[in-house]
């Protein structure tokens, strides 16, 4: 294990994170808070030490980094982060507890939005924005941003790059990872410009527009509100988030390909196909059940379409936002809710869950086993894009969902066992692996309130775990990972 690499690079993202939370500190500053000093002293300390990783790790050998190296280098990146992330929230006194602390930052961080302040509106501005920002980076992830701004990774550059980006497959546009690093940093800057200026063409004021912007295009879903986007009770701002939900749910590739004019990817791509027809079906449902059931939201048929449509693009891109009170809507939604927030956007994009590429693979392989017990000796090959899906490629899909599920079983048991309701570690589970947000039957909806110490804990760590899919964190907890 070349150690030195690892500490070298934690310290290299340190340095650039030190920029982030400054940027925050700027809003602080520039609105007269008094955040300020909490959030320049966690600056202080994380520059720190970063500068000292560094230099302990200055003479890392980049040439002895492989997979392990990639592994350990990112999930340590996820939990340093946000030890670093709680202190503004620590320090300052706007969270009295560390497991609440680091909960709200590990659900900044992994884009969950399942939050441990029940009154956000009494946040100071850089306070706000440093939340937002936790998950603007999150959505793309931080070590991809740090492969594309900082030349000193070298040559383990790829290994970090492969063990963070989401999706079954990734297709590498460009042979180098730094420059795919950059042109996905690159549109997804540009991206979150565009909904910043579309937001605060309407009731939002510029702050809120940034901070709305941020947390949409990454599918995060804290808001600056108590009352997430219904605050505005605008059918413009509903429309305009809606859209940048679809579009973080989407693969960041894609934009990359259609700004330099390439259109036919779009049109190419299978997964995506299936990711907006999902998003139709489950909408029409959702549309009829309300109708069916007279829970019409605002008695207009325009606002019930509108609020139904609301949710279920918020759940399946795994965002958090809402403009209607969703646990009224019966037990059946809650149920859809649950199917949602499972298997969720496209591979390559800034959503969590299973991901639509992997449940089509699931799908065509049954399908084809189904063809198989009329056709025996049929050669029936699965299918992505016209191009045919290895049987490795399939088993370790298969082995992907079964471990997914296998850990939320586990995650509702822990919950049970420590205290939480019956359906609200059902949901809570569900909602962290798939970093969702959505969590019903708990107290206060998406908040942590009145849980034991140990469940938040648990529940940090098994965002980070659903965030990185699985095997990143998992693999560096086995004794054989340590193994020469």
């Amino acid at each position: 294990m070349n150690i030195l690499f690892v500490i070298r690079t934690l310290g290299s993202i340190l340095i650039l994170e030190t920029t982030f939370l400054l940027m925050a500190t700027g809003v602080a500053f520039g609105y007269g808070g008094s955040d300020a000093a909490p959030l320049l002293t966690s600056a202080g300390l994380m520059l720190a030490a970063g500068v000292l990783f560094f230099l302990i790790g200055r003479n890392a050998d980049e040439a002895r980094t492989g997979r392990r190296e990639g592994l350990l280098t990112v999930s340590l990146t996820w939990i340093v982060l946000s030890f670093f992330g709680m202190m503004p929230f620590y320090l300052g006194g706007y969270i009295n507890s560390v497991a609440d602390a680091y909960l709200e930052a590990m659900s900044g961080f992994t884009t969950t939005g399942i939050i441990g302040i029940a009154d956000v509106e009494r946040l100071p501005h850089g306070i706000l924005f440093w939340r937002s920002l936790m998950q603007w980076q999150g959505g793309i992830g931080m070590v991809v941003f740090t492969v594309a701004l900082l030349p000193v990774i070298g040559g383990g550059a790829s290994q970090l790059f492969d063990a963070e980006v989401t999706g079954f497959s990734h297709e590498r546009f460009m042979p180098r990872a730094t420059k795919v690093a950059k042109r996905l940093s690159g549109v997804y800057l540009l991206l979150t410009f565009v909904f910043t200026a579309l937001l605060w063409l309407g009731p939002m004021d510029l702050f809120d527009a940034v901070n709305h912007a941020m947390t949409g295009i990454s599918t995060g879903g804290i808001s600056t509100k108590n009352a997430s986007i219904a605050y505005w009770n605008s059918p413009y701002t509903e429309y305009v988030i809606m859209f940048c939900m679809c579009i973080g749910g989407m693969k960041l590739p894609l934009f990359y390909f259609a700004m330099k004019g390439n259109f036919k990817k779009f049109k190419q791509d299978e997964e995506t196909h299936w990711y907006l027809l999902y998003l139709l079906v489950f909408i029409a449902v959702a549309v009829a059940w309300l109708f069916y059931n007279r829970h019409e939201a605002g008695g207009t048929i325009e606002n019930t379409i509108r609020k139904a449509a609301f949710q279920v693009v918020s759940l399946t891109t795994t965002t958090g936002f809402t403009t209607a009170d969703y646990l009224s809507w019966g037990q059946f939604f809650l149920l859809i809710t649950i199917f949602l927030m499972v298997i969720c956007g496209c591979g390559g994009s800034t959503s969590g869950g299973i991901k639509m590429g992997r449940a089509l693979v699931l799908f065509k392989n049954m399908y084809n086993e189904f063809r198989r017990q009329t056709h025996p000796a049929a050669v029936l090959p699965v299918r992505v894009n016209g191009r045919t899906v290895s049987q490795d490629v399939i088993y370790r899909v298969h082995v992907f969902v079964t471990v997914y599920f296998l850990l939320i079983g586990f995650s509702w048991l822990f919950l049970l066992i420590n205290g939480m309701s019956f359906d609200g570690a059902l949901y809570a589970s569900v909602s962290a692996i798939g970093n969702t947000g959505f969590s019903p039957g708990m107290v206060g909806e998406t908040n942590m309130q009145g849980i034991s110490v140990i469940s938040k804990w648990y529940l940090s760590f098994i965002m980070m775990v659903g965030r990185l899919e699985i095997f990143t964190v998992l693999t560096v907890l086995l004794p054989g990972f340590w193994r020469k």
